[in-house]
């Protein structure tokens, strides 16, 4: 049984929080049958019938499955094959859940609680809005219709096309759909605002919001025209609708959804005011505006036959957002600090408990725990890998390729191998396989051994076996086909060598004049590196010559087999101090990250040592730069400057930092760099006491900006005193806290080495509470925070507590962060004497 087209009425009412509904679903029968089976969740169907092509309608008897969400429609004879209509009638409630079809409250200016209807339906939620065939192959044709209040105003995924009164409401038609899935779907209703359209081609293009905010909607604006003419340039097919509307939305559980012709964001994803926020915070608009408008064509246009394929849809989303953005502000050099997002994926790929990138998904809600980094950061690193390796021009006529044999349609792994394949002349999936459909990441082992460097690759992992319980993935002995290259320094200059790693070893021959060896030049490689003997010092004597992303590679990789154990703390710390001049943000966020790490498994007696040793390496690169931006200075810099503020004054709890950032705060935010301002907030927030406290939940109150809401929200995680602590707690389950962001605040405290024992303490406490209110994917996040209990006492506590409730995050996602825990534990195990010997000189 296969459907065509759906004409789906809805009438949401914003008053009783609930909706009613009606469709016909135009339908082919394969064989003959006495029953039709479809997903509904939530709702309450009150009729059923079905019609063959001669106008005979056949009643249907209704019985519903809420435990696997099916509806089984049971008829009094068998259906013929061939074309048949089913009408259904239905209604449902606005939830509060973030999914299917929910409700969204914000404050008005006269401070009046508002609400809006808004979908949200991946990746299994459209059954909560109207019955249908809930899967990504069952692609149709969607003709909604809106039955609304006249004061309220409606998105859905293409144009109106009619719009009339009836009974004393306004009834809006929408232009037919692409043949698309059902999860794509979608509807806004409430109180809107637009701007003006900017055509792309025939495409308008407009983002809405809530009045009195479109003030804030000309940065993400901006991305969205280019982000949409870049890609239309790069894949060589028009954009796929008739529209392109980008709808912020108060509250929204992700970070947005490529609707098609209707994204839908939070509001820090897509509204900002460019003249006071960050450079981080402007980044992230541009990144999350462009994965999503490259979604238009990879997941909307061609769409993963099943959930085991969602990195079809999202790793090309952010390895194309990285081309859209790199090419809109090459100044920003964004593959640079792409660096530090697939060093989150290594992290986790490093774990026995990782998952290849595609793997078996049995049950459509299975598919909810792949939205992670190995799928969107692993799978866009593999990408530019692959790219790189075969040359952009090639790999995008391949892309071309793949979009035009399967436009409108489904598809596979596979057919995207074949078309890079036809492109390349070379077959791909003996390169790539080993990528997607194998766990893990290889460690390259360099060593010389007389005139050749000799590359030796094995599995890394941050553990040499499981953890008791865990079932190791992968296979022993796991080989990948890494694509390598390799730069010698020499007297004379340098050479680059390529080759294919494809055995245990292989030798490559060196100059006689060798001095230095970089392995994985241009950074570009998804595997760590190893240097043995003195190729690490000679290549540390020319780090300042290596570009960004290579420094940061090689501050990754010795950071990583430190932990793994191949790497002596000691011999990490020095190395650290090689970097005191460094001024690169991507090479500190690697060096500030394993200070933090440090600082959670560091004894409390250590601490201000290790403070004073983080003042040793920030404090001259931070007073090179001082507290103002200067004439001329690129954006990161002025990032980075706000990076080492912060650090200093809470990790390294230097005074004269803390002073300076009350002096500069009292002063008032008009005069400060925007990348300061943030770091201004948390060092506020780590030395700050009650009345600093109430002041910053004045300010979150009275916020003109998502982003200024968020520095407030976040240093409220930064507070250290106890009682103060408890509030932030409370405030994340008694509603204050929007439940969007509540389990990040959450983990921010679980991570906080003040906070995390009352919060692990509180977590436990309310856990049902969380588990009833918040969404699915923010309790996965907040549960997160658990890696940072690193004391042996909290990890058997942590065991105990998830193997007592039985609970499951879905996929391997619970297994994954109790490896995490073991992992920073073990780490404290090892290397807890050696980290206070170091840290003795700092006394």
């Amino acid at each position: 049984m296969v459907p065509s087209r759906y004409d789906v009425r809805l009438e949401p009412d914003l008053d009783t929080l609930t909706f009613e509904g009606e469709e016909t679903i135009a339908l082919t029968v394969v064989e003959p049958t006495s029953e039709i089976v479809l997903n509904a969740a939530e709702l309450a169907i009150r009729e059923a019938a079905v019609t063959d092509a001669r106008g005979r309608t056949l009643a249907a008897r209704v019985e519903l499955d809420e435990a696997a969400e099916r509806c089984r429609l049971a008829l009094a004879e068998p259906l013929a094959p061939g074309p048949w209509r089913l009408r259904l009638a239905f209604g449902g409630t606005l939830n509060d859940k973030l999914r299917g079809f929910y409700r969204s409250t914000y404050k008005d200016a006269q401070g009046r609680t508002r609400t809006l209807a808004a979908t949200q339906f991946e990746a299994t939620d459209a059954r909560r809005a109207f019955p249908c065939w809930d899967e990504p192959g069952f692609k149709a044709v969607f003709a909604v219709t809106l039955a609304i209040d006249p004061a309220l105003t409606a998105v859905g995924n293409t144009r109106v096309v009619a719009e009339r009164r009836v009974g004393g409401r306004k009834v809006i038609t929408f232009a037919d759909t692409i043949r698309m899935s059902t999860y794509l779907v979608a509807l806004v209703v409430g109180e809107l605002e637009a701007t003006e359209p900017v055509l792309v081609g025939r495409t308008p293009v407009r983002v809405w919001c809530v009045p009195g905010k479109r003030r804030l909607a000309a940065f993400g604006h901006e991305i969205a025209v280019a982000s949409l003419r870049f890609f239309e340039d790069y894949y060589g097919l028009p954009y796929p609708g008739d529209k392109l509307d980008l709808l912020a939305i108060p509250d929204f559980a992700a970070g947005a959804m490529e609707n098609l012709g209707a994204i839908t964001f939070r509001e820090t994803a897509l509204l900002v005011d460019a003249g006071a926020a960050a450079h981080a915070e402007l980044e992230r608009v541009a990144d999350v505006v462009a994965h999503e408008n490259a979604h238009m064509w990879f997941g909307d246009l061609v769409t993963m036959s099943w959930w085991n394929g969602i990195w079809l849809n999202e790793a090309f989303a952010t390895f194309m957002e990285m081309l859209a953005v790199d090419a809109w502000k090459p100044e920003w050099r964004r593959w640079e600090t792409f660096g530090a997002s697939r060093a989150a994926a290594l992290a986790v790929d490093g774990l026995h408990s990782t998952r290849p990138i595609e793997f078996h998904v049995g049950a459509p809600r299975e598919a909810d725990a792949m939205f992670d980094v190995l799928t969107y950061e692993k799978g866009a690193s593999v990408l530019r890998m692959l790219e790189q390796h075969l040359g952009a021009e090639v790999f995008r006529a391949g892309v071309r390729d793949y979009l035009r044999a399967h436009a409108y349609g489904n598809a596979d792994t596979v057919d995207l191998w074949a078309a890079l394949g036809r492109a390349a002349g070379q077959p791909i999936p003996e390169v790539m396989d080993g990528w997607i459909f194998k766990p893990g990441y290889p460690l390259v082992t360099a060593r010389r051994e007389g005139g050749a460097l000799v590359l030796a690759q094995q599995r890394f992992t941050y553990l040499p076996e499981p953890p008791p319980g865990a079932a190791p993935a992968g296979e022993p002995g796991q080989r990948w086909r890494v694509p390598v290259q390799v730069r010698v320094a020499t007297a004379g200059g340098t050479t680059t060598t390529r080759l294919l790693l494809g055995d245990a070893e292989a030798r490559v021959p060196l100059p006689a004049d060798a001095d230095a060896v970089l392995v994985n030049e241009g950074g570009h490689g998804f595997y760590r590196v190893r240097y043995a003997g003195d190729l690490l010092d000679r290549l540390l004597a020319r780090a300042p010559a290596l570009a960004p992303i290579e420094r940061f590679n090689l501050v990754g990789d010795a950071w990583a087999v430190t932990v793994a154990g191949h790497m002596a703390l000691a011999d990490y710390l020095d190395l650290t101090a090689r970097f005191r001049d460094e001024r690169d943000r991507n090479v500190w966020s690697i060096l500030l990250a394993s200070f933090h790490a440090l600082n959670r498994i560091a004894e409390a007696a250590d601490r201000p040592r290790l403070a004073a040793l983080v003042r040793d390496r920030v404090g001259p690169a931070a007073a090179a730069l001082g507290w103002a931006a200067r004439p001329g200075e690129d954006e990161l810099t002025r990032q980075l400057r706000g990076d080492l503020l912060r650090a200093l004054g809470t990790l390294g709890d230097d005074p004269a930092v803390q002073a300076g950032a009350a002096e500069r705060y009292a002063a008032g935010a008009a005069g400060v760099d925007p990348n300061v301002l943030p770091a201004l907030i948390a060092v506020l927030a780590h030395a700050g006491d009650a009345a600093r406290y109430e002041e910053f939940l004045a300010r979150l109150r009275a916020a003109a900006t998502p982003q200024e809401e968020q520095r407030y929200l976040y240093a409220l995680a930064g507070f250290r005193q106890a009682a103060l602590v408890e509030q932030t707690l409370a405030r994340t389950v008694n509603g204050e806290i929007r439940t969007q962001d509540a389990p990040f605040v959450t983990r921010a405290l679980l991570l906080g080495v003040d906070a995390r024992a009352r919060a692990w303490d509180f977590v436990k406490q309310q856990w049902e509470v969380m588990d009833r209110r918040w969404p699915k994917h923010g309790l996965r996040r907040m549960a997160e925070g658990v890696t940072g209990l690193a004391t042996p006492d909290l990890e058997r506590d942590v065991h105990a507590f998830f193997a007592e409730r039985k609970i499951d995050l879905g996929g391997k996602t619970l297994a994954q962060y109790l490896e995490q825990l073991r992992v920073v534990v073990r780490l404290r195990e090892r290397e807890g004497a050696a980290l206070a010997k170091s840290l003795a000189r700092f006394a």
